[in-house]
C-alpha cells in the first residue's frame, strides 16, 4: 500500500472512532439529456437517444461525510472557485466552530483540480485552517477519493435514463436524488458496495 493509501486508512480509523470528521470533496456534472447507464444495441448501431432542445449541464460540488455516509451537494451552472467557496460556507454552517461548543477537527480530502488550488480557494481554506485541514490527493488518483463511487451511483441509479426540460428541472432532480441517496445509504450499510449490473 502506498503512502497516500496508508494516510487514508489512518484518517478513516480516526473518523470511525469519532475523533475527526472526514470529508471527501469533489465536483461532477449532470446533463439535461439522458445519461445512459446501461444499454445494448446491435453492433454498429447508433446509441443516441433523441431529446428535445439543447443539452445543458448542472455542476455538482459536494462533500461526502465518510462516517455518516451523507452527501452534501451544492449545484451551480458553473464550476468556479466561487462555487467551491460557497460549498465551504456550507461546511462552516455544518461543521464549523460554534461558541461554547466543542469542535471536532475536520479533514477535507481534495484533488489538485484548478478550482481547488486557485488563489481564491486557497485563501478561503486558509481562513478556516484553525478547524479545517486539507488532505491533498496525489495527481491523477480519483480512485483514492471516496466521493467518486457516490457520484457514479447518483448518476447511474438516480439520474439515468431521464430527460429534463432544462437546468432548473435537472437541479430539482439532483437535490431530490441526493435526499433519496442519503436515505438509502443510511438505511443500508452495504449500499456503498452496490455492483452495477
Amino acid at each position: 500500500m502506498d503512502r497516500a493509501g496508508l494516510r487514508r486508512k489512518l484518517l478513516k480509523a480516526q473518523a470511525a472512532a469519532g475523533d475527526i470528521v472526514l470529508l471527501f470533496g469533489d465536483e461532477s456534472e449532470a446533463l439535461t439529456h439522458p445519461y445512459l447507464a446501461h444499454a445494448w444495441a446491435k453492433q454498429g448501431a447508433d446509441l443516441r437517444v433523441s431529446a428535445p432542445g439543447q443539452a445543458a449541464k448542472v455542476a455538482m460540488l459536494g462533500v461526502l461525510d465518510w462516517a455518516r455516509r451523507d452527501l452534501v451537494v451544492r449545484t451551480s451552472r458553473t464550476k468556479r472557485s466561487s462555487d467551491v467557496i460557497a460549498l465551504l460556507e456550507e461546511l462552516d454552517r455544518r461543521w464549523g466552530p460554534r461558541p461554547g461548543e466543542p469542535t471536532r477537527p475536520v479533514v477535507l480530502v481534495l484533488d489538485n483540480g484548478p478550482i481547488h488550488t486557485s488563489k481564491a480557494t486557497r485563501a478561503a481554506l486558509a481562513e478556516r485552517a484553525h478547524w479545517l485541514t486539507v488532505e491533498w490527493l496525489p495527481k491523477y488518483a480519483p480512485e483514492l477519493n471516496d466521493i467518486e463511487p457516490v457520484w457514479r451511483d447518483l448518476k447511474r441509479h438516480h439520474l439515468a435514463h431521464q430527460t429534463f426540460t432544462g437546468p432548473d428541472d435537472l437541479d430539482r432532480a439532483i437535490h431530490d436524488a441526493v435526499a433519496k441517496l442519503n436515505a438509502e445509504r443510511n438505511r443500508d450499510p452495504l449500499a456503498s458496495q452496490r455492483i452495477a449490473a
